[in-house]
């Protein structure tokens, strides 16, 4: 499992995000505080807010492609 920063300023960052994370096949949760939800969810990571600190987690050991492609939302 790989983790990361992320945070998100506008609303298309998230729809760009799910987008971008939705073409791969392992799980791929984001968390703040104590709320989880999956990051292929638009409505989910909506409700963990903008411009809030969270916490992407890869429940993958191959992902460094995945974090290339995100790597722009790293907090």
């Amino acid at each position: 499992m790989s983790e990361m920063k992320l945070i998100f300023k506008t609303p298309k960052e998230i729809h760009e995000f799910v987008n971008t994370v939705s073409k791969y096949e392992f799980d791929i949760d984001v968390k703040r505080g104590r709320v989880v939800v999956d990051a292929k969810s638009l409505l989910g990571i909506m409700h963990l807010g903008l411009n809030s600190e969270m916490e992407l987690q890869m429940h993958s050991d191959d992902c460094e492609e995945l974090q290339r492609e995100i790597a722009k939302y790293g907090a």
